[in-house]
């Protein structure tokens, strides 16, 4: 029903992890880009922060 290697609906068959991108360019990439989007989100909001509390300086 399940096919090789699941001949049986039993985890005791999973070996370890079961990531497709291991031994690739993958999890750098994919953290490259999750680093680069943080970035991002962290220099729109000081930029928009900045902008609102310009009018309130003393």
């Amino acid at each position: 029903m399940f096919g090789f290697p699941y001949d049986t609906a039993d985890w005791a068959v999973v070996d370890g992890a079961q990531f497709i991108g291991w031994g690739s360019a993958l999890p750098g990439l994919a953290t490259a880009i999750a680093a680069i989007l943080c970035v991002a989100v962290l220099v729109y909001g000081q930029a928009t922060e900045a902008k609102k509390t310009s009018r309130f300086t003393k």
